[in-house]
């Protein structure tokens, strides 16, 4: 899943991008209201993590813009303890849930993952696919109850297949969601992460649909049909 922090303190928001990245997420990072709704108008985010006090424009205005746009990517406000109209504010513009600063960042990154959770249609963040397990909290894959060894970009492209589960994704879309905005992307180590992952949870667990992109399907259940 790939995340947007827009947050201009530079030490919260170093933070944050930190422990987003070492539980397997993609992140980008704009310290600005300006910065960040450019780029959440312009990539396409699982998520976003909105700080509402920011400089040049401030944060209720960029929801709202995305919203009148429609962005409907989830969007978690950040505010300060003693300001709850920011936060009535941040819902009436569509923000769909908040945190008060200070914070804990595990509580943030569990809000985060019910956010991704909801908009996904999961209920929990183990999703279970015959006998593949994609545990979301613990960025760990199993097959057979038997963890598997990931990089960070095969757990990356695992998990978004396994979060839109029986639908063909491109390999254009799948770009979009596993690297950040900085990276070289290329479409075609899409394929070469395909591979390796084919070696690793089974060869007929991700089937390539010619022209269109790849699937995520369970193989027994595939074969009963």
């Amino acid at each position: 899943m790939r995340i947007l922090i827009v947050e201009d303190d530079p030490d919260l928001s170093r933070q944050l991008r930190t422990a987003l990245k070492d539980t397997g997420y993609a992140v980008d990072v704009a310290d600005n209201g300006e910065d960040g709704h450019f780029l959440g108008d312009t990539e396409p985010y699982d998520a976003v993590v909105l700080d509402l006090g920011l400089p040049q424009i401030d944060g209720v205005s960029v929801l709202q813009k995305w919203r009148a746009d429609g962005k409907k990517f989830p969007v978690m406000i950040l505010t300060a303890r003693d300001q709850w109209s920011e936060k009535v504010a941040g819902f009436d513009a569509g923000a769909d849930d908040y945190l008060t600063k200070p914070f804990h960042t595990e509580e943030l990154l569990a809000r985060l993952r019910a956010l991704l959770r909801r908009a996904s249609g999961h209920t929990t963040d183990t999703i279970e696919i015959g006998e593949l397990s994609i545990d979301n909290r613990s960025a760990r894959a199993f097959v057979k109850g038997m963890a598997i060894k990931l990089t960070s970009h095969e757990f990356r492209l695992l998990a978004y297949m396994a979060a839109h589960r029986g639908r063909v994704i491109s390999r254009t879309e799948l770009v979009e969601h596993i690297y950040e905005q900085d990276y070289d992307r290329d479409s075609n180590t899409i394929e070469v992460f395909v591979g390796r992952l084919r070696r690793k949870i089974g060869t007929d667990r991700i089937e390539t649909v010619r022209g269109l992109g790849y699937r995520l399907v369970d193989p027994a259940s595939e074969k009963a049909e």
